[in-house]
């Protein structure tokens, strides 16, 4: 039987076709494709020198074996293991659901996949466990979804030599930080409205624990202010759409309320329903503007102004700057490392007009 590394001889031609079995090895392999065990290696790491009909010929053996290259020792060998952790306390919300796609996609697009470690209860307790389970996976760094205000704690630690990017949040400088301009965006929310003619702005604010909702909404508070306005009281949901139809049944009754900026899409949603029906005409009585730009947006009723978040691109950077610091770990100091803010644009439709008094 000829081993040479061009035997070309196709695998289901020959005479002793192997089965499919559990616990294949690399050597039988290379006795089904006519191989050396190194080649078998070598297409099995994706390195050169191996001409294609000869990679095709090893595939093709794999396949009929059912043979799996031991990944975590082609790890060790290598010194990485290509995969990246993911931790996140929360997948109910819209925003770390598109965080997390754009993050799998941006690394999948890098040959990286990725471990989610979903944590349970937004706790300090909580969030150090899944650190220490890092200890057991195989990831090379971390990439962490954060919104509330866990890993500026003292008590929270990570394991030594482990690289962290951090999404949403306000991590302090302990970490590299990559966030939407929350700031930016409900200023803009707000500024609009303002230009319409409205005497003030409502605002429909996310969960007090929530980077992002103290975010918008002291830049929804200070914009008023800075404009000479008084902010009315501020309304709190819990990013879903049902606490902004509560929330909107309860702003339905106010009848100086002509503007509201919602702090996200989802409670907008339920607020445009409430708002219905009260008999609140959007937007010929009421202007909302919401934030996230979700794919449904442009289907609400009407179609909902608002501020658009470029979640492939906080994605995007986040899988950068990790294999950064996979790549150059000398270049990471362990303080001052920095925020990116992703930039937003407030996205025009059908749910804002001038108020009443000013048609």
């Amino acid at each position: 039987m000829g081993t040479a590394d061009g035997d070309s001889t196709p695998v289901g031609t020959r005479k002793r076709a192997a089965r499919p079995r559990q616990g294949a090895s690399m050597a039988d392999v290379a006795r089904l494709a006519g191989v050396s065990s190194q080649t078998v290696s070598r297409v099995s790491n994706g390195f050169p020198g191996v001409t294609e009909e000869t990679r095709q010929q090893v595939m093709a053996a794999m396949r009929e074996l059912g043979y799996r290259p031991n990944s975590a020792a082609r790890a060790l060998k290598r010194g990485e293991f290509r995969t990246l952790g993911v931790i996140t306390f929360s997948l109910s919300t819209m925003g770390n659901i598109r965080t997390l796609e754009a993050i799998a996609t941006s690394a999948a697009q890098q040959g990286y996949a990725v471990t989610l470690l979903p944590v349970a209860v937004p706790t300090q307790d909580e969030v150090n466990g899944a650190f220490s389970r890092l200890g057991e996976l195989a990831v090379d760094a971390v990439i962490v979804i954060m919104e509330i205000h866990l890993l500026d704690a003292a008590t929270v630690s990570l394991p030594p030599g482990v690289q962290v990017v951090v999404a949403d949040s306000d991590a302090g400088d302990r970490y590299t930080v990559v966030d939407t301009d929350q700031v930016g965006g409900a200023r803009d929310a707000v500024r609009h409205l303002l230009a319409l003619g409205h005497d003030t702005v409502w605002h429909l604010a996310g969960p007090e624990d929530s980077f992002a909702a103290q975010r918008r909404a002291h830049a929804w508070r200070t914009t008023l202010t800075e404009a000479g306005r008084n902010p009315p009281p501020l309304v709190r949901g819990d990013w879903s759409a049902e606490s902004g139809y509560r929330a909107g049944l309860r702003l339905a009754d106010e009848q100086d309320c002509t503007a509201v900026f919602a702090a996200n899409d989802q409670m907008a949603l339920g607020l445009l329903r409430a708002l219905h029906e009260r008999g609140r005409k959007v937007p010929d009585d009421v202007s909302v503007v919401g934030f996230d730009d979700i794919a449904e947006a442009a289907s609400f009723l009407p179609p909902l102004t608002t501020i658009h978040q470029d979640f492939a691109e906080v994605g995007r950077l986040c899988v950068e700057g990790v294999l950064s610091k996979i790549r150059r770990p000398e270049h990471d100091a362990p303080t001052g490392q920095g925020t990116t803010l992703v930039p937003t644009r407030l996205v025009l439709r059908d749910s804002t007009a001038p108020p009443p008094s000013h048609r």
